[in-house]
């Protein structure tokens, strides 16, 4: 599953005029976006079990593992400002250059939260999820052995 870009799921128009930027925006998906569906799938042949969106915990992290305490946050690169891919917006530059100071506030904030609750928080870049999905799903493997979860070996 490597590569995989993530698909176009934009609903059909019965005229075909461009969309809006606010069209294009309503369009944006909190949950459920391509990436996790991708690390979701390969946690779940591993034989992982989890909790999806988990609205107990603060931020709602992608993916829970409760028993182990394991929050997993799959950030998208515009949004949470990737180093490697990030490029801040021409037209309204001061707005957007505010929402990613704010959505990165967030993120430490309830990163915070969350390790006050003994709470492990693993965040992974959308990009690393479609170009090298083992690794990723790798490393939470590691942060559920930290946690004291046995895994079984694979070959």
């Amino acid at each position: 599953m490597t590569g995989k870009q993530p698909s176009m799921r934009l609903a059909r128009r019965t005229t075909h005029a461009p969309l809006t930027k606010s069209e294009q925006m309503a369009r944006v998906r909190s949950s459920n976006t391509d990436a996790e569906l991708v690390l979701r799938r390969a946690l779940w042949q591993r034989g992982l079990r989890f909790r999806v969106t988990y609205r107990t915990l603060p931020g709602s992290p992608d993916v829970a593992f409760t028993r182990w305490r394991l929050a997993v946050f799959v950030d998208g690169c515009f949004w949470h400002g990737c180093p490697v891919h990030y490029t801040l917006p021409k037209a309204n530059r001061s707005f957007w250059k505010s929402k990613k100071a704010r959505n990165c506030a967030r993120d430490a904030r309830i990163d915070g939260e969350l390790r006050t609750r003994d709470w492990t928080v693993l965040r992974v870049w959308e990009h690393d999820v479609y170009d090298t999905i083992e690794a990723v799903v790798c490393r939470v493997l590691q942060a559920l052995a930290a946690n004291g979860k046995t895994l079984p070996i694979t070959g």
